[in-house]
């Protein structure tokens, strides 16, 4: 049962080809589209292309099946994470590059140097990230920044005792997102290197990395001893299948809930989460038509696929950088 629940839920999120993975939507009969002939985006067509966050995946994933519904416009959705998807971006690629952080300094370079200097950056959700343990650990329930930083930091932490003594006397299996995922950025940049600054710490390497969320949740669900991070909607795709980890980070042990990130308790592990395009591209009808319907509709589709949305002022505020094509990276 336990395999079967998170190989529906692997399905469920992950429509791949063989050399990227992603999906599609738009070319859908007849039947699955809107019947309203007055739809705004009823005359659309072309395509859009979007990559990179698996993480932020889900969301446009989401957004395109519904958009599919009432225009003729195809879009495309893959991730490759979100340093991936950025390459893919600053090389003209693709239209949208889906991450889970904000854009590096680096990568706005890069992107730049390819001409590219009208980049516009969205905030779509807010999400928990979410650090998971299999049902039968009964231990580490709840860990502290430093338990974290420990257990997931180069020369720490082997065993589950080396943590503290009373646990367990066998090896941590760690399973966390590839290094191209904005989600192991987020992660490292929080807890490992940010932690304890004067230690120079880096994340520990001899664990199973991936840039599929569904392998890390099949992963921790097979080990007693596993422990791993990835984003909040995985969790709740998962289920009971997988424990939620609370996080002390000194006020007390808290859960990843809806309520606790909006708030600002559950820290620090919440975050935004980014769309990013460029202002050359929202000439293009069917981009432009895409994002306003993405935007539009965050309140209803984002807790629909487990994240968190934002509060009205700031959906407001990012209605406004499209509309006025508000450049946020770079210059025109």
């Amino acid at each position: 049962m336990l395999l079967t629940a998170l190989t529906i839920a692997f399905l469920v999120f992950s429509a791949c080809s063989d050399e990227d993975k992603g999906s599609s939507a738009g070319e859908t009969s007849t039947s699955t589209k809107s019947s309203s002939s007055d739809s705004k985006y009823d005359s659309l067509k072309g395509e859009v292309r979007i990559d990179g966050s698996s993480t932020v995946f889900p969301i446009s994933e989401a957004v395109a099946e519904e958009f599919s519904k009432v225009s003729r416009v195809r879009v495309n959705v893959a991730f490759s994470g979100t340093g991936g998807g950025f390459e893919k971006f600053c090389r003209g690629e693709t239209h949208i590059s889906d991450a889970s952080r904000a854009m590096k300094d680096k990568e706005v370079v890069a992107c730049a140097e390819k001409g590219i200097n009208d980049v516009i950056e969205l905030e779509v959700a807010i999400d928990a990230l979410t650090v998971m343990i299999n049902p039968e650990n009964t231990w580490a329930q709840c860990m502290t920044v430093k338990e974290l930083n420990y257990a997931f930091h180069a020369g720490g932490a082997k065993k589950w005792s080396d943590i503290r003594s009373d646990w367990p006397n066998k090896d941590i299996v760690a399973f966390y997102p590839g290094v191209d995922s904005g989600t192991f950025d987020y992660f490292n940049e929080t807890i490992i290197e940010e932690f304890e600054k004067e230690k120079e710490h880096t994340h520990r390497a001899d664990g199973t990395p991936s840039e599929d969320d569904n392998v890390l949740a099949l992963g921790i669900a097979s080990d007693p001893y596993a422990i791993g991070y990835f984003g909040f909607a995985y969790y709740v795709g998962a289920g009971s299948e997988l424990t939620a980890v609370q996080i002390d980070n000194g006020d007390g042990c808290i859960e990843p809930t809806f309520e606790n990130a909006i708030s600002g308790t559950y820290t620090p592990l919440s975050r935004p989460l980014y769309i990013y395009t460029r202002a050359s591209l929202l000439d293009n009808p069917a981009v432009y038509g895409f994002l306003e319907y993405y935007l539009n509709n965050l309140g209803e589709l984002v807790p629909d696929v487990g994240y968190i949305t934002m509060p009205k002022d700031r959906e407001a505020i990012m209605i406004s950088r499209l509309t006025e094509r508000i450049v946020t990276h770079g210059s025109e």
